[in-house]
């Protein structure tokens, strides 16, 4: 009998040891997979960097550990990504200023006129571009740059660390591949490749694997009715933080009697970057030799450099389901 008590207890012993090792290796396995983050955006021109960071916040996937603001008017641009962290209990991520002029305001200006950049408790970088140098250096695995506007910032970062390049995974709100704006069967000089196209051609041509979502997929993200209402009536703080933006942003639109702003959303384009950062179960994947042209244009062509390209939807209304779900979510703490 003795015995017989000697090996169950032992078996016992052996199966919680098995279960612990288990749980640790899930536990290990799960913060592997937390995905290091940079943002680089031009929020504050127009309305969807800010849904886009939103949803980034409120999503458990991704770390995020720097936002830099680009295309200029750098001073606004970080002033609205300091505040917006700062009401998302996100301080933790650091803000980078970007490069280029820093005077200049937008449409969301009203809605940081009365901020100041030294009260942010976070840590501010005068050179952003050298923060994300910095911040990807040190990582000890591949960063995920998402970058959801005129690529100046990244184009100056390649100029000063070339070799940056192997521990950078590239997502990007950029292009036109088949489709151009509102869907329509012709594609269109898309405005973060045009607005500087030197730049773009730069960073399309970098050693960094790649994936973008041109107009053919993030142009036709829209939320209206009750996927909209859900977010209207959010209580969350960033939420509420968003649509308080979108009104500002809508009001600064002139002649504007509809007031999209209490019915639906405006075109989404930059949530699509922050989804393909963590998934690409919804959209349709093709590797495609991509240039940039002079004229801000990404054509398919033979000599271009080969990157993933989310070329359509699989299900649409899944993505905007999840949209909705995020945005309205608890923010993600660190």
């Amino acid at each position: 009998m003795v015995d017989r008590l000697r090996i169950c207890f032992t078996f016992l012993v052996v199966g919680i040891l098995v279960l612990f090792a288990l749980g640790c290796g899930q536990a290990v396995q799960s913060a592997r997979a937390k995905i290091p983050v940079i943002l680089d955006t031009d929020i504050g021109d127009d309305i969807d960097d800010t849904w886009a960071l939103t949803m980034l916040l409120k999503s458990p996937e991704l770390d995020l550990k720097l936002v830099v603001g680009d295309n200029y008017k750098s001073i606004y641009r970080a002033k609205l990504l300091a505040k917006l962290l700062t009401v998302a209990g996100r301080t933790d991520v650091a803000v980078g200023i970007g490069m280029g002029n820093r005077n200049g305001d937008g449409r969301q200006s009203d809605w940081v006129k009365d901020y100041d950049l030294k009260s942010y408790r976070g840590k501010v970088h005068e050179d952003g571009v050298a923060a994300m140098i910095e911040e990807i250096e040190k990582s000890p695995q591949k960063v995920t740059l998402i970058a959801i506007g005129p690529v100046q910032n990244l184009a100056e970062m390649l100029k000063r660390k070339p070799a940056i390049v192997e521990k950078v995974h590239f997502v990007g709100m950029h292009g036109s591949v088949r489709r151009g704006y509102g869907g329509k069967a012709q594609i269109d000089a898309e405005y973060n490749v045009r607005e500087d196209a030197k730049a773009c051609q730069a960073v399309f041509k970098a050693g960094w694997d790649m994936i973008i979502t041109p107009l053919d997929t993030c142009g036709l993200i829209q939320l209206k009715g009750d996927k909209y209402k859900t977010i209207v009536e959010s209580a969350d703080p960033l939420t509420r933080a968003l649509i308080d933006n979108y009104r500002i942003w809508r009001r600064e639109k002139p002649a504007d009697p509809l007031r999209q702003d209490e019915t639906e959303s405006s075109t989404l384009f930059d949530t699509v970057a922050v989804y393909l950062a963590f998934s690409d179960a919804l959209t349709k994947i093709e590797e495609l030799p991509i240039i940039v042209d002079d004229h801000g244009f990404t054509r398919i062509d033979p000599a271009g450099k080969k990157m993933e390209v989310a070329t359509e939807w699989k299900d649409l209304a899944a993505y905007e389901d999840l949209l909705v779900k995020r945005v309205t979510a608890p923010t993600v703490k660190r």
